[in-house]
């Protein structure tokens, strides 16, 4: 069992982990993650040290096989795409609105991804495709969802990678005909 869910972790933290550590939103502050109504621990002071060797770690991903990939991807045709599909959507992440969805697949499955892996719910918001990724788990409250299927969506971060066709928004709420199909629990996981 811990084999298990370690298995289905350890995937789901490399990839946000390379998806929002290395992916700058347009307005080139990072992952642009904003959680209302928390309180967050005071971050601890850089040493000048640390200062000194964040730039220099940057300097050495960007001169990286996956940081020139990254490069390459922001300014191609694709990657432009995702940026301006996250620009229409920021303020509603922001401001953690509702926005209006129609799913177009339930079935989305990353090439060379295994099937036990992480479930993918592509939807359309605004006529921009969008991502949500679940565990199988979570994903199972979302079973009775079809292609076409009308529904409102709250999500409070996104975060896109030269690996996924489209920008990833968390569902954080999912809603169908007045009824809530799925709700992250932030109370656990201190918020994460």
């Amino acid at each position: 069992m811990k084999k298990t869910i370690y298995f289905l972790i350890l995937p789901l933290a490399v990839v946000s982990g390379l998806v929002f550590s290395f992916a700058p939103f347009a307005n080139g502050s990072g992952a642009n993650r904003e959680i209302k109504n928390e309180t967050k621990p005071s971050p601890k002071p850089l040493s000048i040290a640390d200062r000194k060797a964040a730039p220099d770690e940057r300097k050495k991903w960007e001169a990286s096989p996956d940081g020139i990939k990254y490069k390459e991807w922001e300014v191609s045709p694709e990657g432009k795409k995702v940026h301006a599909s996250y620009d229409k959507i920021k303020k509603s992440i922001k401001a953690y609105t509702n926005m209006e969805a129609v799913v177009t697949s339930v079935t989305f499955q990353r090439a060379n991804a295994k099937s036990s892996g992480p479930k993918w719910l592509i939807v359309r918001i605004n006529g921009e495709e969008y991502m949500m990724q679940f565990i199988p788990k979570d994903f199972q409250q979302l079973n009775s969802l079809k292609v076409n299927d009308k529904i409102i969506v709250r999500s409070r971060s996104a975060g896109y990678s030269p690996n996924h066709p489209y920008l990833i928004i968390s569902g954080d709420y999912i809603a169908r005909n007045n009824k809530i199909l799925f709700k992250r629990d932030f109370s656990k996981n201190n918020g994460c």
